[in-house]
């Protein structure tokens, strides 16, 4: 169990500590529905520190990029982050990453905590182009700061101007006395705010600075938990639920991000596979009847098929009704069909929905 720069912050506050990818994480202080409101009405904070960071420097690094990544990163400039996957070479995907464009040379990439090894391993198999790689996980901590609120809480700290900042940019600049922060216009929550990447060094610095500064604003620590329940009420995928080796990119809803303007690992595969047609996609859905869906429950139809199964599921704290996402039979996926969700051996009515859950 590793803990992040600011993990004693936590037990001091009285978080309820739990193991996450290899860390000892806060999952909750006060209650999951007290801190998911807190972020959508107001501001709160993170510690995602157990994140995963990569750089890739040299004239190369785009091209690398551009075989590994599902989307088109020549698009980007300095200062613009963009969401993408990592095809595994089998139709599955490796990751869910950022890639953030420092320079024409350099980019940071963003990965999940627990596929640090994996994502770096699975990079450098690809790497034969002499692009210079260096994993800087151990180095940064991160803070998301997330909610309506941030840009008002977190501006006495800094010169850049935050509410001007543009959804996906970033930018370097001194935060709460330290020098060559990144500030990143990006977050998982759906309710705006920043996320901050600071040495750890200088993580519990900033960590009191921003509870100074924010105190004016109700500012709160969050935990994991209701970091899962925001970014489930705006259909973000989670890897290693909603999206892993054994899903596709397009099965998942991303086509988005998967872009056959260029070679990529799979793009071959992952063409064939949309003008063939897709035989399952992620769905979202809310329950009719009582009953909260969990990971791993199975979906059926009206004759007690079984059609797919849920990956995601929880109450939802804004909109007070039992939401989930799941992979179906693509017949079942229109929004309005009626599906049902096996709780307890019971089978539940619920019906397929368009994302969002909640709507800022």
């Amino acid at each position: 169990m590793r803990n992040t720069a600011l993990s004693h912050k936590h037990i001091e506050l009285g978080a309820k500590m739990v193991p996450f990818a290899g860390y000892n994480m806060p999952v909750q202080y006060e209650g999951v529905n007290a801190e998911h409101l807190t972020v959508r009405n107001g501001v709160g904070v993170f510690d995602v520190s157990h994140m995963g960071e990569f750089i890739l420097r040299g004239p190369n690094a785009l091209a690398l990029i551009q075989k590994f990544s599902s989307n088109d990163a020549s698009v980007l400039f300095d200062g613009k982050v963009q969401y993408t996957c990592m095809p595994n070479g089998k139709g599955g995907i490796v990751d869910d990453l950022l890639i953030y464009r420092v320079s024409e040379n350099e980019y940071f990439l963003v990965v999940n905590a627990s596929n640090i090894e994996k994502d770096w391993a699975w990079i450098s198999s690809l790497n034969d182009l002499g692009v210079e790689m260096e994993n800087v996980s151990d180095a940064y901590s991160l803070l998301a700061v997330q909610g309506p609120k941030a840009a008002l809480a977190l501006q006495e700290l800094t010169d850049i101007a935050l509410s001007e900042m543009v959804y996906y940019t970033f930018k370097h600049g001194n935060f709460a006395g330290v020098e060559n922060v990144l500030i990143s216009a990006t977050g998982y929550t759906g309710s705006g705010g920043f996320e901050i990447y600071v040495k750890n060094e200088d993580a519990e610095k900033v960590w009191d600075a921003l509870f100074r500064a924010g105190a004016a604003f109700g500012i709160k620590p969050i935990g994991l938990a209701a970091r899962d329940t925001l970014r489930l009420e705006m259909g973000f995928c989670l890897y290693g639920n909603d999206i892993d080796d054994t899903t596709s990119p397009l099965e998942a809803g991303l086509s988005w991000i998967t872009k056959f303007t260029k070679d990529f690992t799979d793009s071959d595969f992952l063409l064939n596979q949309k003008k063939s047609g897709l035989k399952r996609k992620l769905v979202a859905f809310e329950m009719i009847d009582r009953g909260i869906p969990r990971h791993d429950y199975l979906i059926k139809d009206s004759l007690n098929n079984v059609i797919g199964k849920v990956t995601s599921g929880t109450m939802s704290p804004s909109r007070q009704i039992a939401i989930g996402m799941g992979y179906v039979a693509t017949e079942f996926s229109i929004v309005g069909t009626e599906i049902f969700i096996e709780v307890r051996e019971k089978s539940i009515k619920a019906k397929v929905v368009a994302l969002p859950f909640y709507k800022v």
